[in-house]
């Protein structure tokens, strides 16, 4: 498997222009610091939009899905320190899924990454899965792409944290995520225009269209380079 563990935490959200620059550094000398010190907490790896844009996308690579109800990731949650208190209300439309990684092919971080939010058609769910799971399996054998991932939602058994709160919105949540990596950008635009297309996916049970977006590497870390 080439995602570190057998969960994930997937996430998106945009930053404003005028906090990008210190969003970047908290993210990466703070919080990737701190999450990355909880035990089950693997690799974070954080990509910006391709295209310059205020988005982001965020995973981590969990041990296992209790790693995401464990006591030491919801103390960090509940009790956020001064400067994440300060960033969080930067997080605008947070989509936050808590998923398990249903299959994981390649390699686990690459240069660029399109990620797909997509979910079934209804009683189509058996024939979606198996669809994506047979793509995934062959999609990063492909000239220029690197990895692929299929992951699902499963919401952890706790409340609203202090954290959620901080950002004075109800964070959205993808039901499935599809994250194929690669090294070159034209086969990876070929396949969302093809292969991945939202045609494409309606003809194996998706339901009628996926959010997607092209995100370029900005930092990634394991808990061995925090020490």
């Amino acid at each position: 498997m080439a995602l570190l563990g057998t969960a994930a935490l997937a996430m998106w959200w945009e930053v404003d222009a005028p906090m990008r620059s210190e969003f970047e550094h908290w993210h990466t000398h703070e919080h990737f610091a701190e999450r990355l010190g909880v035990p089950g907490f693997l690799r974070a790896s954080r990509w910006t939009r391709a295209d310059g844009g205020p988005g982001i996308f965020v995973m981590y690579e969990l041990a296992d899905h209790g790693v995401l109800h464990s006591s030491a990731y919801l103390a960090h949650l509940n009790a956020p320190t001064p400067w994440s208190t300060r960033m969080m209300p930067a997080h605008r439309n947070m989509v936050r899924s808590q998923c398990r990684v249903l299959e994981s092919h390649g390699v686990g971080t690459a240069r660029l990454a399109l990620t797909l939010r997509l979910s079934p058609a209804h009683g189509r769910e058996a024939e979606w899965l198996a669809a994506l799971r047979a793509r995934v399996e062959t999609l990063p054998s492909q000239p220029g792409l690197a990895g692929a991932h299929l992951l699902r939602h499963e919401a952890p058994p706790i409340g609203p944290t202090e954290e959620q709160k901080m950002r004075g919105q109800t964070d959205r949540v993808a039901d499935g995520v599809l994250v194929v990596l690669a090294y070159e950008a034209e086969p990876l635009q070929a396949l969302s225009d093809g292969e991945l297309s939202d045609a494409s996916l309606r003809s194996i049970g998706a339901a009628a269209v996926a959010e997607r977006g092209l995100y370029a590497l900005s930092c990634s870390a394991t808990p061995q380079d925090m020490r």
